[in-house]
Parts: structure tokens; sequence; C-alpha cells
């Protein structure tokens, strides 16, 4: 038989080879909603899509582990609200909801004006484009004010697509002459549905931030300052 001595050493050794040898668990997990806005975020490509992997590089450097689940836009936002989540991500500062607070650009997009192929549009202002185009937007964007101000003084040239890829095959077949959107998400969409009369008018009308909405609570507060002061080292 052990002795006592023998005993409690076997103990000790026993837990040390178990804290040794388990599994490092992250030190905290936040859980974000998103959509399928490929090539930035995505459930069905490659690391979730490229704004996911920026930030889910950014937490695994400081032991947090994210998990993301997609949905259409709007339901991901209205699921963020609920405490199961810290927020949602990627999204356009105008797309951050009352009762949520923005992060620091965690990566970037951009907004521009794309064609299809020999429609001899030339580029001269948003203005000038809703005045004398049909013009497609993105109905689930929330578009910056000079673009929004644009689409209410010439309504009747407004015309809305629930995404990309209907977007995509619109603008193809000619039934408006530009589309609003960010060029990268609309040439992947044309790409998976085998596109090739689009391109680019004007690529970057504007930069855009890339943020997550952080639910605004006292936690958030905190992961929002924490997010917050690595980006502004990154």
């Amino acid at each position: 038989m052990f002795s006592k001595q023998s005993g409690w050493l076997f103990l000790v050794v026993a837990m040390v080879v178990t804290l040794v040898f388990a599994p490092i668990a992250a030190a905290e997990t936040w859980r974000i909603t998103s959509l399928d806005w490929q090539p930035y975020s995505g459930s069905d490509i490659r690391d979730q899509g490229k704004s996911i992997a920026i930030l889910r590089n950014i937490l695994a450097r400081h032991d947090i582990e994210l998990i993301v689940e997609f949905y259409p836009w709007k339901r991901a936002q209205k699921l963020a609200g609920t405490r199961k989540y810290v927020g949602y991500f990627p999204a356009w500062p105008e797309e951050v909801a009352k009762g949520f607070l923005p992060s620091l650009p965690v990566d970037w997009s951009y907004i521009g004006v794309l064609t299809y192929t020999g429609s001899n549009l030339a580029w001269e202002s948003i203005d000038k484009l809703y005045e004398t185009n049909k013009v497609i937007t993105i109905s689930t964007y929330v578009y910056p004010k000079k673009i929004e101000n644009a689409m209410k003084r010439f309504p009747g040239n407004v015309i809305s697509s629930p995404d990309e890829s209907l977007c995509a095959k619109m603008l193809a077949k000619k039934r408006a002459g530009a589309a609003i959107t960010d060029p990268d998400v609309m040439l992947y969409n044309a790409k998976k549905e085998g596109i090739r009369n689009i391109e680019i008018l004007k690529k970057n009308l504007q930069k855009k931030e890339l943020v997550i909405a952080f639910r605004d609570d006292e936690a958030n507060r905190q992961r929002l300052e924490f997010l917050n002061k690595i980006l502004t080292r990154e």
C-alpha cells in the first residue's frame, strides 16, 4: 500500500501533469452575428471571410475566442441585441443601430459605382449619376448621406435590390445604368453567377470603416475599450 506521503506526492504530480497537458481554454469567448457579404464575411468561404479572419486573429493574440453566427443582415442585427451576443460585424458606422456602440475600424471596405460593359457611362458626380440614370442600390444598406440625399432628389431613378447577387444580374441585363455598392462584393457575386460584363466606373467613391457594433451594456463597454486600445496599436 502507498503511504500517505506517497499518496499526496502522486496526487500533486497528477495535478501538475493535468495542468501542463490539458488544452488551454480561451480566457473569454465573444459571440457575434454576421452576414454573408463575401469576400468580407461568409459562412461558406475560407476563414469565414477576410474581415472575420482579421478580427479573429486580433482577438486570438489576446486569448479571446471568436464565434460567428451568420444570418440575413436585418436578423443578424436584431439577434445581436440579445444577451447571447456581444454585437454584430462587419458594419459601416451608419449601420450601428440605436442601443449599440461602434468600435474603431477593424477593416475597410469601399463604396463604388459599377456599370455594365459598353455603357459608355462617364463619372461626374452622384447627383449627375442619379439625374441621368437608373441606379441600383442594396435595400438593406444604410448609405452615406450624400448618396441618400441624391436618392431622395431623384426617387424615380432609384432601383432597390435585396443583395449583390440580384444586383449583378440586373445590371448585366442593362436594367439600370449603374449600381452603387462595394465593388469587391459586387464582382465576387458577379463571378459566382458567371457574369462577366460588369466593370467598375469609380472604385473609391468613399472608403468605409468596418466596425463591430457592440450591444450597449457595462460588459461590452469594457470590451469596446479593450478592443479599441488593441486597434490603436495595430
